[in-house]
């Protein structure tokens, strides 16, 4: 597995298999949240045998598919909800990036966008593309 954290609660990472999960939960993660659609994806690793391994190993588990292009701010806050407060998070998707700019958007107001496009970069991803949209979120949440 490539776990790559954007904070002291929440790593994200590419693809997981559902034999992942146990090692993950005993790693101390309490949340697995899947942002893969299940049209991307074999039935071993759709959102019904994640949320089984996930619900096996103790873990609470969100199935918040991110189609690219699509996002949403019901999404947004979704994501928020999933991540917070429930104890260490890894999130998913196909490589890390949609689970990280799910992160990014969560993020906008409360860091400075500089710091959230460093962290990311830090993790591997290049979330320079989302600049506007998190200028956009963090003017509307004044």
């Amino acid at each position: 597995m490539d776990l790559r954290q954007l904070s002291p609660s929440l790593a994200v990472s590419p693809q997981i298999q559902p034999s992942d999960v146990p090692s993950l939960a005993e790693a101390g993660f309490r949340v697995l949240v899947n942002n893969r659609p299940d049209q991307e994806v074999d039935a071993e690793v759709d959102h019904e045998a994640m949320k089984r391994a996930a619900e096996a190993a103790g873990m609470v588990y969100h199935y918040l598919p991110f189609v690219p292009g699509q996002i949403t701010p019901q999404m947004i806050t979704d994501f928020a909800e999933a991540t917070s407060g429930q104890g260490p998070v890894i999130a998913y998707c196909r490589s890390g990036n949609r689970s990280t700019v799910l992160w990014a958007l969560t993020q906008a107001g409360k860091r400075p966008e500089d710091e959230i496009l460093q962290i990311a970069a830090e993790a591997g991803y290049d979330l320079t593309p989302v600049r506007p949209l998190l200028a956009s979120l963090v003017s509307r949440r004044g």
